[in-house]
């Protein structure tokens, strides 16, 4: 619900700004219905069908360890909120090496980033990015996964936040800069100008691993796509351009 309530959030946010309203009408009616599509598939139908695989697969391999895993509530937020962060980050760093990039281009054919966009992918590559079977298998392993399920919707919400270009107040944005992705953060990852900002929740594994690019939100978001809508929903592949050296990971 919190998720929901966030959405819908920053989609008045987006309509209440003259920019994001002109966002919204240069929209094509394909790109409309890849988002859409995005937001229902990847953002409920995918998530819930991995999870369900995920405990349904914890139940064939391990039947006696279901709801067995007993963890204080800060190491089990911890565990959903910082360490399968980690996780994603590589995860995502495959996702724009020359082997992962075809299953992630389209995220990457936005031309605007705002929420609507969040979830954008071909409809069936997201069985890809691997946090999803992860928090299956800890639904499935902990006694109680409140405290982990908190972690995976904050982590949804700053998703959608991260994507939208919300800004929150200057003194609000000092604290928050040194650790967390901003959407000014995420923005640049999607100019297409140079490979970085992989991090979901924390800057802290780019600039472990040196791939953090200082934000600049007045470089335009670029795409390179000449994918069909079929391509863009269904397969795409073969690669209709080559893979930009920019997103090799280093």
């Amino acid at each position: 619900m919190g998720v929901f309530v966030i959405f819908v959030l920053l989609v008045a946010w987006t309509v209440a700004r003259s920019d994001g309203r002109r966002s919204l009408m240069v929209r094509s009616p394909g790109d409309w219905l890849l988002d859409l599509l995005g937001l229902n598939v990847q953002g409920l139908v995918v998530p819930l069908v991995q999870s369900v695989l995920a405990i349904q697969m914890g139940r064939w391999l391990w039947p006696a360890a279901q709801r067995t895993l007993v963890l204080p509530g800060a190491i089990a937020f911890g565990l959903s909120f910082v360490v399968v962060d980690y996780l994603y980050y590589w995860n995502h760093r495959w996702l724009h090496s020359p082997w992962g990039w075809p299953l992630h281009q389209v995220h990457h054919t936005l031309t605007q980033v705002d929420v609507l966009g969040t979830s954008r992918n071909t409809l069936w590559s997201s069985v890809f990015i691997v946090y999803w079977w992860i928090h299956g298998l800890f639904l499935y392993w902990l006694a109680d996964p409140w405290a982990y399920g908190l972690g995976m919707t904050l982590t949804a919400m700053l998703d959608l936040w991260r994507h939208s270009g919300a800004d929150l107040p200057p003194w609000l944005t000092r604290i928050l800069s040194p650790w967390l992705i901003l959407p000014a953060d995420h923005a640049r990852h999607h100019t297409g100008a140079i490979a970085g900002n992989y991090g979901a929740n924390f800057k802290l594994w780019d600039r472990l691993h040196g791939t953090y690019q200082t934000a600049t939100p007045s470089v335009p978001v670029t795409s390179k796509s000449s994918l069909t809508l079929a391509q863009k929903l269904l397969w795409p592949f073969p690669m209709p351009f080559a893979h930009p050296k920019s997103y090799d990971t280093p």
